[in-house]
């Protein structure tokens, strides 16, 4: 991983590396891309917080990485998801969520994730907010998924999602305002919801791909049912947030 030191970023309030990441120029755009990003923040909403680290692997071809919750779960079982879970009373930030979770699910050293940033915040089905993280880790980790939870580790390479491989568009209405969430089929995991939605800030913010969940793209559509984001009026997101 690239050298360098720490400096506190103050608008994503975590700490990252001013350096270059081996000269990777993907990841290199990325770190100034995230920098530079104001993810959207729901603070001031009294919920439950939640956070997730979305790893990205620094080889060649950078892949980013995935776990599979585990089939005996009475809860959210089978589903594709980032390494994270809700924030405990002794973590003293979101960011120290996601990686004791990330240590507690998939035995990911905090030392060697790279802070990147953070992105928007976004409300779960369960009305949990959970912010999500961005860290390059070294690639060929000794990582084990924790049987009481997961049953997968995998990557994906970015490029798969660079190349927008969605299989179809599924369209997820939330207080009356549609949200074209691509869904990807990747050797038999399904990567969809709430994680593809943390993907799309991810392509468009740090990657600068043209891709936009308030904008109906071309394919197949697969409609849901409509909900309540579980949130007052004043404090919803903005029904037009341009993501460039």
């Amino acid at each position: 991983m690239g050298q360098g030191f720490n400096v506190l970023d103050v608008n994503n309030r975590c700490w990252v590396k001013e350096n270059k990441v081996n000269g990777n120029p993907m990841l290199e755009k990325l770190r100034k891309q995230l920098q530079q990003h104001s993810p959207q923040r729901l603070d001031h909403v009294a919920m439950p917080e939640a956070a997730v680290l979305m790893p990205i692997v620094e080889r060649p071809s950078p892949t980013l990485l995935f776990t599979r919750r585990a089939s005996h779960l009475n809860t959210h079982s089978g589903q594709v998801a980032f390494p994270g879970g809700k924030r405990e009373a002794s973590d003293t930030d979101l960011y120290a969520t996601a990686l004791r979770e990330a240590q507690e699910e998939i035995a990911l050293a905090p030392s060697l994730v790279q802070p990147l940033g953070r992105l928007s915040d976004v409300i779960s089905l369960h009305g949990i907010r959970v912010t999500p993280w961005v860290g390059i880790i070294p690639p060929d980790l000794p990582l084990v998924a924790d049987p009481s939870e997961l049953d997968t580790i995998f990557e994906v390479p970015l490029r798969h999602f660079l190349d927008d491989k969605r299989t179809h568009t599924d369209v997820i209405t939330v207080d009356g305002v549609a949200h074209y969430v691509p869904s990807y089929h990747v050797d038999g995991h399904v990567i969809w919801g709430l994680s593809a939605m943390m993907l799309v800030e991810l392509l468009a913010e740090g990657f600068g791909m043209p891709i936009d969940l308030y904008q109906r793209p071309p394919g197949a559509l697969r409609h849901y049912p409509e909900r309540s984001s579980r949130l007052p009026k004043a404090a919803r997101m903005p029904t037009k947030r341009t993501m460039k």
